[in-house]
Parts: C-alpha cells; sequence; structure tokens
C-alpha cells in the first residue's frame, strides 16, 4: 500500500462530495460538500493542497449491467478537468456502483432522517467511494481504477 492521503470525489451535477483518508490508507473520512459550478475545480484543489493528497479518485457510475450514461458521461469529462487543473498529481476513476444507495442507508442506520440526509449524503457516498478505493488497493496492492488524462488544451475545461 502507498503511502500518502487521498482524495475521494463524488460528482454530482449539483453537489460533489468530497472525502479523504489518513496518510496510511486505512480510512475515509468526510472532508465537504461543494457546489458544482464556477469555482469547484479550484476548490477542489484547494482541498487536495491542504491535505497533500498523492492522487485524487474519483466516481465513475456505471448501472449494474456495467454501462455508462449520461451522469458517467459528467464524471468522465469533470475528472479529466480536474487532471489538468491538478496535474502532475493523478487523478483516476474507480467505479462507484451503488455508493450513493450505500451512503443512504449507512446515514438512514445511523439515525439521519431523508431531510437532513440531502447536505451530507454526497460527502457519505464519497467517503463509501474512497473506501472501496483504499480496499481494493490494499487488496490487489495496485492502484485502484483507470488513470485520467487531462484533455488538450483547446478543449478547455467543463465547469
Amino acid at each position: 500500500m502507498r503511502f500518502g492521503s487521498r482524495i475521494g470525489v463524488d460528482v454530482g451535477s449539483v453537489r460533489i462530495g468530497v472525502a479523504r483518508s489518513d496518510p496510511s490508507g486505512l480510512l475515509a473520512t468526510p472532508v465537504e460538500t461543494v457546489r458544482r459550478g464556477k469555482g469547484d475545480l479550484e476548490r477542489i484543489a484547494a482541498i487536495v493542497a491542504e491535505h497533500e493528497a498523492i492522487e485524487v479518485v474519483v466516481g465513475l457510475p456505471t448501472s449494474l449491467s456495467g454501462r455508462e450514461g449520461q451522469a458517467a458521461a459528467l464524471a468522465r469529462r469533470f475528472a479529466a478537468d480536474l487532471a489538468a487543473r491538478l496535474a502532475p498529481t493523478p487523478v483516476r476513476l474507480f467505479d462507484e456502483r451503488l455508493t450513493t444507495v450505500a451512503a443512504q442507508q449507512g446515514l438512514r442506520a445511523s439515525g439521519v432522517k431523508a431531510k437532513k440526509q440531502r447536505g451530507v449524503v454526497d460527502q457519505a457516498a464519497a467517503v463509501v467511494l474512497l473506501q472501496d478505493a483504499l480496499d481494493s488497493e490494499r487488496a490487489t496492492d495496485r492502484p485502484p481504477g483507470r488513470p485520467v488524462e487531462p484533455p488538450a488544451a483547446a478543449d478547455g475545461p467543463a465547469s
């Protein structure tokens, strides 16, 4: 297992959940929910710098069958823009099937009412995503998911 903090990012169309790991890569914890739109890449870059992260893991939402839809395309574009912003810090895409469902179940089980979940479910989903990525790396001794290449400079950021 590589040493160093990682940042997990759960990208939505309105909010972005952010989590971080401890430097040993054992445990993911919530950081904050970032509003999607102007300044979101800069805020995430500031979080990455603050925690001296060695990489960022962005969730790639796929269906149970493994097919990708509109949400996956949004996540891929965001990850590419983030990779361009954070270079040389690596950004990786990791399958996040059911992370939001798992996060909602966890919040419900801990007594958080459905109305109150909206503010923290994105962070909880980022925690589930990052913890899954950490567990995957520990089990395989390989970085989780797939590396993201930044877009060509002419493309410009999507955010």
